[in-house]
């Protein structure tokens, strides 16, 4: 038998500073569900590109995005981890890791670290209605591009905060532009920050 779940994965990335050696970050959830297959599209592909998801008691399923029940809906769909896969697009609000529980003929787990799971990629999710956190300077979602606002945690890290400061923290710097290499930020910049999924480097400059 085989059931498919879904997990919520990171909302709010850890960066590093550029200043020395600018590398982000990525914490993740444990939200799970159990899946069914497709009820609209590629009945192989649990969550497929341009399908909808609900929000149950124990996690995310499927559901048709005219239902009125769907919260969210894929805008992209990747195998493998999200460590190692493409990134996500800008404006995604959150990501969930699609796994799927497999057995074997005489009953045990069948997967690589015997937890009962095997991974079958993960999905890059936007909220049908907002809030939207992955939107410019919202304070969340998996990336971080330009018009986000970040704070500072020390140890040369920097994390996003909302601009408008409802995020519970203050912004302290907002990056203003996206660039091949650091040398090309304007003057006004102060700090250089790391955009996952790209290989720009961001200009930030004090809010």
């Amino acid at each position: 038998m085989r059931a498919r779940t879904v997990g919520a994965v990171c909302a709010a990335p850890l960066l590093a500073l550029a200043l020395t050696g600018c590398q982000a970050l990525s914490g993740s959830g444990d939200d799970k569900a159990s899946g069914k297959p497709s009820p609209s599209g590629d009945a192989a592909v649990f969550l497929a590109t341009g399908e909808c998801a609900v929000r149950g008691r124990t996690g995310f399923g499927e559901a048709g995005c005219g239902s009125g029940h769907a919260v969210a809906r894929v805008v992209a769909r990747h195998e493998g981890d999200t460590a190692n896969g493409p990134a996500c697009p800008a404006r995604t609000d959150f990501v969930l890791r699609v796994s799927e529980t497999r057995a074997t003929p005489d009953g045990h787990a069948a997967d690589e670290n015997g937890d009962g799971k095997v991974t079958r990629g993960y999905a890059c999710m936007r909220n049908l209605r907002p809030p939207h956190p992955g939107d410019p300077g919202a304070g969340g979602g998996p990336r971080t591009i330009v018009g986000d606002c970040v704070y500072a945690t020390g140890r040369g890290q920097v994390r996003e905060t909302a601009c408008d400061g409802s995020g519970g923290h203050a912004p302290q710097y907002r990056v203003r532009s996206a660039v091949p290499d650091r040398i090309d930020c304007p003057a006004s910049t102060v700090l250089y920050v790391t955009l996952s999924g790209t290989d720009q480097v961001g200009c930030a400059v004090r809010t």
